[in-house]
């Protein structure tokens, strides 16, 4: 339902941490990912007891709490302000404060939960939680991004 956002992502599939994003709107996002068992990052974090990094942690948070929230923002607001738009912009993260409780295992699944605390001047700030498949908190933290060019393009352009 709203997964045509993903094709505004600025990723490759090799650094997609995007399955589906099950609800999104003006105050906030929530998707979910599963960590493939193959992943880059598992071959040697750690050998035979593989984790899964907090900074891909991070990342996944920041993909779904973060730029799928801040494309969503941007695009609706193009629509009400008819403003030219320009390939290529996006939310850029330019801090976080995450605090970790759980791990993450090859195979899991974690829901990300994202509330918009502002958005203004090119700036979003969001409150980020991370979920396992169990509802346990795996982790919570203060995402801020600025957009990069202010404005992206249109699929109907």
């Amino acid at each position: 339902m709203y997964n045509d956002i993903l094709t505004y992502l600025p990723y490759k599939s090799s650094f997609l941490f995007i399955d589906n994003i099950s609800s999104l709107d003006l105050d906030g996002v929530t998707g979910d990912y599963t960590l493939k068992g193959d992943a880059f990052f598992f071959e040697d974090h750690f050998v035979n007891n593989p984790v899964t990094p907090g900074v891909i942690i991070t990342e996944i948070m920041a993909q779904i709490g973060l730029v799928v929230l801040g494309i969503y923002l941007i695009l609706d607001a193009n629509k009400e302000t008819g403003v030219a738009t320009v390939e290529g912009s996006f939310p850029l993260l330019t801090a976080t404060d995450v605090s970790f409780f759980k791990m993450v295992l090859p195979g899991e699944k974690v829901t990300v939960t994202s509330k918009k605390q502002y958005f203004r001047f090119g700036k979003l700030k969001c409150q980020v939680e991370m979920h396992n498949e169990a509802k346990e908190l795996v982790a919570k933290g203060i995402f801020s991004g600025i957009i990069k060019n202010a404005i992206i393009k249109t699929k109907s352009e």
